[in-house]
């Protein structure tokens, strides 16, 4: 499965639910699956910069694939991380960087996100498409 079907699965739960407060209850539910780092693993590199709480993201490099985990502090950071993680783990560089992020805008959650949050969501982004890139030119 492609990180756009996994984009469309997400969104497909999401339209579940009338209100953006519903939306974002199933976000906080799936901050329940939340994992953590080794704190070695929490470090200048990992940190991503630009998040409204603090949050980490460690990439590994296998076959041209980025495989992903992260932590964050905050409910709706735990949240998030573990909807991106999904959609993102274990996908092909070249799909990463061929994917246009405006995509999850689909999700139908993005726009309910305060100014704050998105500039944590493009972070995440960024990091992201980072280390798709060093995974690319690593493999390349």
């Amino acid at each position: 499965m492609g990180i756009r079907e996994r984009v469309d699965r997400y969104r497909e739960d999401l339209e579940l639910f009338e209100t953006p407060n519903e939306k974002f209850e199933y976000i906080f539910d799936l901050g329940k699956k939340h994992t953590t780092l080794d704190e070695s693993q929490k470090n200048d590199k990992t940190f991503i910069s630009g998040c409204s709480s603090p949050a980490w993201l460690v990439a590994e490099c296998k076959d041209g694939r980025v495989y992903l985990k992260g932590e964050g502090t905050s409910e709706m950071a735990k949240g998030m991380l573990v909807m991106l993680l999904d959609i993102f783990n274990g996908s092909l560089a070249d799909e990463i960087l061929e994917f246009d992020p405006k995509y999850l805008e689909t999700l139908g959650i993005i726009e309910h996100l305060s100014p704050v949050r998105q500039q944590s969501l493009e972070a995440f982004l960024k990091k992201v498409y980072q280390y798709a890139k060093e995974c690319k030119e690593k493999d390349g």
